[in-house]
């Protein structure tokens, strides 16, 4: 080839060309994924729960208020007398048994994992500037055995015994606010909580 001259005809015949598809089919990247995953996915649960519970709460509240007033009095009085009496004689058991018998071993996947990019003279055949054939096989175990037991015994009380009074920009008044509270809780708890979690699990993955 002469650099000053050009490419003499005898040169030009000798040269080949590869022809381009039509332009609806022409893609810039052509990716094949072919994905074979095998997933085995065991959670056993097992959860027992047990109790025994007293709750009182007696509640007694008043309320007096005077607002911008004049001469005048607010009052408010809350006598609350509380005899409570809580026993409990009883047992709380919770018992979680749980055997696990898992086979994860027959798990068939295809062999293998390869990657391959044509970028060669016939990289344009079918139309693709950048082939990519992606061919991925997996397996994943997941095991997930939970086992709980909880129990419990309670005895709750809670008296509430509130009184309010207020003036609020008042001349010449008076606010009294009187709670008495008499409250006499006898709780007695005879009895057992037991929890007994049993877990037996045999995993083969």
């Amino acid at each position: 080839m002469n650099n000053d001259m050009g490419m003499t005809p005898e040169e030009l015949e000798s040269e080949d060309a590869t022809a381009l598809p039509d332009k609806e089919v022409v893609s810039i990247i052509d990716v094949n994924a072919d994905l074979d995953l095998a997933i085995d996915l065991a959670a056993p649960v097992d959860l027992a729960v047990a109790a025994n519970a007293n709750v009182a709460a007696p509640i007694n509240a008043a309320a007096g208020a005077n607002v911008l007033s004049l001469g005048s009095e607010a009052q408010a009085l809350g006598d609350q007398g509380v005899m409570i009496d809580q026993n409990i004689d009883a047992d709380a058991n919770a018992n979680a048994t749980q055997q696990s018998g898992i086979d994860q071993t027959n798990d068939v996947v295809d062999d293998g994992t390869s990657t391959t990019i044509d970028t060669g003279a016939g990289a344009l055949d079918g139309g693709s500037l950048l082939n990519v054939d992606i061919d991925l096989a997996a397996d994943a175990d997941v095991t997930a055995p939970i086992n709980g037991a909880v129990a419990a015994n309670a005895n709750v009380a809670a008296p509430i015994n509130a009184g309010v009074a207020a003036n609020i920009g008042s001349i010449d008044s008076d606010a009294i606010a009187v709670a008495e509270q008499d409250a006499i809780i006898n709780q007695n708890i005879e009895g057992e909580a037991n929890a007994d979690a049993g877990q037996t699990s045999e995993i083969q993955q």
